[in-house]
């Protein structure tokens, strides 16, 4: 993890340009794989600059790290190329422009104080959960059965909550999700283009480098550098409290709070689901003495 966390623009650039290389089949772009057996997975350097119309040198100087200003036509042609969608094509972009103005000084630490209206906001939707997480997935405040939906994280301390951290390292979250494996791609993959644009940030480097040591699953998937993930408009839960539940997904931006999200669930009222974020709501418990703070926030 440590050239990955110190890496400038090209070297993110270059890393984003060979896991789509090694990733992409040379059928899927129109070329005949050949006989015997390739030395390496996907595409060959040699391949993929000739698909795009750069030279070979050119291309391996930028997946190295060594060149630094492709043409905005060039990192189109590669996006051509290797059949990026379209927010692997932007992601591209992103990464073209940052590797030619990078600054290494790394990024401050995001402010976690929530603002008081949006706790406000986020007590008035009840009984559906809600919360609010930060751009690497800190739960910074919620409504009791927003932290209660993720069954056990209430157990660590509220510094410690982070999505991604419960999806990897907590033995909850396997039970609770019936696509578990859909769930942490997704995850990855918001992970991923955050790193894309801010690889330095602290909150991020912190929360990647614990997740690479702890989880072999994470750090397969890291490797992989995928951009997209499923976007999910409805989520099912395996709640040991209130059983299965199907529910509304819908993610936000904030405005005024850069990289921040409020997220929110919903069911039909009358509905099996809906009587279960009831009970789910009614039996969330209350902040005691010594325990998470009102509203579930992180100070």
């Amino acid at each position: 993890m440590a050239s990955e966390q110190s890496s400038d623009g090209g070297a993110e650039l270059g890393r984003f340009l060979r896991a789509r290389r090694t990733q992409t089949a040379p059928e899927h772009v129109g070329l005949t794989a050949g006989a015997g057996l390739r030395r390496t997975p996907g595409l060959r350097r040699e391949e993929l600059a000739t698909l795009a119309g750069i030279s070979i040198d050119y291309y391996v100087r930028l997946e190295r790290g060594k060149e630094t200003r492709p043409s905005p036509s060039v990192v189109d042609a590669l996006a051509r190329a290797l059949h990026l969608d379209d927010a692997e094509h932007q992601h591209l972009r992103e990464l073209a422009v940052r590797a030619a103005r990078y600054a290494p000084e790394p990024p401050p630490a995001p402010n976690r104080t929530v603002r008081p209206h949006l706790k406000l906001l986020l007590d008035a939707m009840r009984p559906n959960p809600a919360y609010i997480v930060s751009r690497s997935m800190d739960l910074l405040a919620s409504n009791p059965g927003g932290l209660a939906l993720y069954a056990g994280l209430d157990d660590w301390p509220a510094t410690q909550r982070n999505l991604a951290r419960y999806f990897f390292l907590h033995p909850a979250a396997r039970e609770l999700f019936p696509d578990w494996d859909i769930q942490i791609r997704a995850c990855i993959a918001r992970l991923r283009a955050l790193a894309g644009t801010a690889p330095d940030a602290p909150d991020l480097t912190t929360l990647v480098g614990e997740l690479v040591l702890k989880s072999p699953d994470f750090a397969r998937l890291w490797d992989r550098y995928d951009v997209t993930g499923r976007k999910a408009t409805h989520k099912t839960f395996r709640h040991p409290q209130v059983g299965e539940v199907t529910l509304a997904a819908q993610s936000m931006e904030l405005d005024g709070t850069p990289g921040r999200r409020l997220v929110a669930y919903a069911a039909e009222p009358g509905t099996p689901d809906h009587d279960a974020l009831l009970l789910l709501d009614m039996t969330a418990p209350d902040p005691g003495p010594g325990r998470r703070p009102a509203m579930n926030d992180v100070p």
